[in-house]
């Protein structure tokens, strides 16, 4: 018996409509890392003189990062990376990225 069959077995003996509490020192889940502001700024700085624009304040593990990377630059159209708690998107789009980070639930300044 492998531990998924353990499981569904443990939450079969348990009443109907009772649910098993996460611990308190669970992780927050996306709704609460959504409450945090981000931070958008451009910087020239390193590139040649040419502009990005970067997203500061993600408090979420890497491969929800760049999920979230993924779907601005789709969105925007350009390119970018994301590592290390930030997004880089290439070019000036302070404007466009705080709509749709709004529109995702995230708070931005």
């Amino acid at each position: 018996m492998d531990w998924k069959d353990m499981l569904s077995q443990f939450r079969d003996d348990l009443p109907e409509g009772e649910e098993i509490a996460a611990p308190a020192d669970a992780e927050p889940t996306k709704a609460e890392r959504k409450k945090g502001k981000l931070q958008i700024f451009t910087e020239k700085k390193g590139r040649k003189g040419k502009v990005a624009t970067i997203v500061a304040g993600f408090d979420c593990d890497d491969d929800e990062l760049q999920e979230i990377a993924s779907d601005a630059k789709r969105h925007l159209g350009v390119g970018g990376s994301a590592r290390g708690g930030e997004i880089l998107i290439q070019g000036d789009c302070r404007e466009r990225l705080a709509e749709f980070l709004r529109s995702k639930g995230y708070g931005v300044k």
